[in-house]
């Protein structure tokens, strides 16, 4: 019974953590929308390993990382300043008949690179950790292997259902829409600049 509490909790906890419109998420809609599901999953498998390494360095140093993160706002303006570039390109970009490519980079690395250049996650885990801690839910380093095993079972999980979902709700628009590269572009690039907006905006206030 106590097994199933911490892989419930974990799967729990990640589902409404992923939920938020996020750089994971906009890549899985992305590449489910331009390539097809198969491809997202790779990223979303790649994005559920890198959220089991933000929340167990969330567990392993909680409060070392939050006075990190406060005492180094600078990593906010790096990120925030990464999304406008690739928002900016996303927006401005135009589709070109050309099928050359230079360069593909694995989605397995993009969905583990944008998986673990993401603070707001790695926040939003040393607030959970601390919260569930508070009300008698004791995880941490010293719990048994048995438990710290289960619970990041259900984190993986929770990760892969919730792209998994946005990957199937990004099909059904595909099925209904059709030629929409320009758009999908310009829509996610949107979503970039605002996230990086949300992230100055932290900075600055």
């Amino acid at each position: 019974m106590e097994f199933l509490i911490y892989f419930t909790v974990g799967v729990l906890v990640t589902f409404v953590g992923a939920i938020p419109l996020g750089t994971v998420n906009i890549s899985v809609i992305n590449t489910t929308l331009k390539a097809d599901a198969r491809n997202a999953m790779k990223i979303a498998f790649a994005a559920g390993i890198a959220e089991i390494i933000i929340s167990f360095y969330a567990l392993h140093c909680s409060v070392v990382v939050s006075s990190f993160i406060d005492m180094n706002q600078w990593i906010q303006v790096m990120i925030a300043i990464i999304l406008f570039l690739i928002g900016g390109i996303l927006f401005f970009k135009k589709q070109k008949a050309s099928r050359e490519k230079k360069f593909k980079m694995s989605k397995y690395i993009t969905g583990l690179f944008l998986g673990l250049l993401n603070p707001p996650v790695l926040v939003y885990w040393l607030f959970m950790i601390t919260y569930l801690n508070k009300n008698d839910f004791h995880l941490n380093m010293n719990s048994s292997l048995a438990i710290l095993f289960v619970f990041f079972s259900g984190v993986y999980l929770g990760k892969l259902l919730t792209l998994y979902g946005y990957s199937r709700f990004s099909i059904l628009i595909k099925n209904k829409v059709q030629n929409i590269a320009t758009v999908i572009n310009r829509v996610i690039g949107v979503l970039l600049l605002v996230i990086g907006c949300v992230q100055l905006l932290k900075f600055l206030f």
